[in-house]
């Protein structure tokens, strides 16, 4: 099922969100429903509290890219979908790279975030069975901007003061509703 995507404004996307619980209902199925939503929406990841649920999860898929010649060697070594849930970054190291991301929540919105090229994070999957992986690059990046939201931060919490002020019209246009999108919105 696809669901409404909530939007820059709401504040939802400002909490810090809570664990999943072992005995959450139906937890396999709110994956699922967040997958076919963030891919209707053409998204490689989506965050419970983009969907209006302040739950520890987030979903990566990746699979669009897997042709991207930018990003081909960049994802070689990661999945091409993770589900992860309760996760918690444990290191991040590497290069600190600046490159431009985007948000479901905040469309038509870009700018280049600094991020750590490499992190090791905790998670569990749908079935609760505990993982420590580590990822590189663009999954990583994927990764910790997903893991922002369930901490109650946007990418633009990111970025400068200046650059924050010269997108401020469209930040305000997003809390009005008057930026267009092609997916259903809350």
């Amino acid at each position: 099922m696809i669901l409404p995507i909530v939007l820059y404004g709401n504040p939802i996307l400002r909490e810090t969100a809570k664990e999943v619980e072992k005995n959450h209902p139906n937890i396999k199925e709110l994956v699922e429903n967040m997958y076919e939503t963030m891919r209707k929406a053409d998204g490689v990841g989506l965050a419970a509290p983009q969907i209006g649920l302040s739950l520890r999860l987030f979903v990566v898929d990746v699979t669009t890219l897997k042709n991207d010649k930018d990003l081909k060697a960049d994802l070689a070594n990661s999945p091409f979908t993770l589900t992860l849930l309760n996760p918690e970054i444990l290191e991040r190291t590497g290069e600190v790279i600046s490159r431009e991301e985007g948000c479901l929540s905040l469309p038509q919105i870009h700018e280049k975030v600094a991020r750590n090229n490499h992190i090791k994070i905790k998670y569990y999957d749908t079935d609760f069975q505990e993982h420590i992986d580590e990822y590189d690059g663009f999954f990583a990046r994927i990764i910790q901007h997903e893991f922002d939201h369930i901490e109650g931060h946007v990418f633009t919490d990111r970025i400068s003061p200046i650059r924050k002020q010269l997108i401020k019209s469209k930040l305000l246009n997003v809390i009005k509703r008057k930026t267009k999108v092609e997916y259903k919105i809350k």
